[in-house]
């Protein structure tokens, strides 16, 4: 029997609360602990998210998920993104600290409902989508407590190079909107976005710290026609870090057959593939 069991956390330095959950079996022995982080305009329970969840508790795990505390979903809310002012406010620092902060409450005792005989914070793995893939990889550069990595279309660099005369006119502005295809809003970007990227460079620099200071295993997983990470990110992580282990899938989309939301009550294919190569790629590093 799966257990499902929601927390809550409030951020540090910004004081807003997220929301996380736990899915595992209740066996009273140590499970490897994944982390899952979603993408830019994601959330924890997007379209095929929680059963992946399940997929991976019943294979051993204990798989937590988190909504990062700027992406635009409130607590006790609708479940979808509604919250434009703190979407607007994000940025790439205040991922890092979320997934950070997250961390430790596995550490705390009694900070997370899932009891500390379940847990073999030892084996402590992250993988994230996306724009959490890239986020995955710069917090296992600064965190030794996590023992490998696995990125899904993760991207390869949080410098997106806009033209100089859109971030002119973004800096004069203040504001970019971007357009969320799924549900016809505007959302909004602050220009802090790419001051927090300037004045923190050195521990957001991809590329800088796959190559220099990522020491874990680390496992690049990408579809061959992804259309918002090209797969030409996945090569050069490899590149950067060439003993990782790459799987290139063929035919797969960004989102691995996924979609929100998802009626139905088994995986994508595609997903459920790379989530069985992934978890062995986890069960291998024990």
């Amino acid at each position: 029997m799966l257990i499902h069991s929601p927390f809550l956390l409030t951020g540090t330095h910004h004081g807003r609360a997220f929301e996380a959950d736990a899915t595992y079996q209740a066996t009273g022995q140590p499970k490897a602990v994944v982390v899952f982080v979603h993408g830019f305009k994601g959330f924890k329970d997007w379209g095929h998210f929680p059963l992946l969840a399940d997929f991976f508790a019943e294979r051993g795990f204990v798989f937590v998920k988190l909504n990062l505390s700027h992406n635009g979903i409130v607590v006790g809310g609708t479940g979808d993104l509604e919250d434009l002012d703190a979407f607007g406010r994000n940025n790439f620092s205040i991922e890092l600290d979320d997934i950070g902060q997250l961390i430790d409450a596995l550490f705390t005792p009694d900070a997370t409902p899932v009891p500390a005989p379940e847990m073999d914070l030892s084996r402590l793995y992250l993988v994230g989508h996306s724009r959490g893939g890239g986020l995955v990889l710069l917090k296992a550069a600064e965190d030794p407590r996590v023992r490998a990595v696995a990125t899904w279309a993760g991207i390869a660099d949080v410098d997106q190079r806009w033209p100089q005369p859109m971030l002119e006119e973004w800096q004069r502005t203040g504001i970019l909107h971007v357009p969320n295809l799924r549900t016809g809003q505007q959302l909004p970007l602050q220009y802090q976005i790419v001051e927090d990227y300037i004045a923190n460079r050195p521990r957001l620099d991809i590329p800088h710290n796959v190559r220099r200071r990522l020491r874990q295993p680390l496992l690049l997983v990408h579809g061959d026609e992804d259309g918002t990470v090209p797969v030409n990110a996945a090569h050069t992580l490899h590149e950067l870090k060439p003993n990782a282990e790459l799987l290139l899938v063929p035919g797969a989309g960004h989102m691995f057959g996924g979609a929100h939301p998802w009626p139905e009550t088994t995986l994508p294919e595609t997903a459920r593939f790379i989530a069985e190569r992934t978890a062995d790629f986890f069960h291998r590093q024990a």
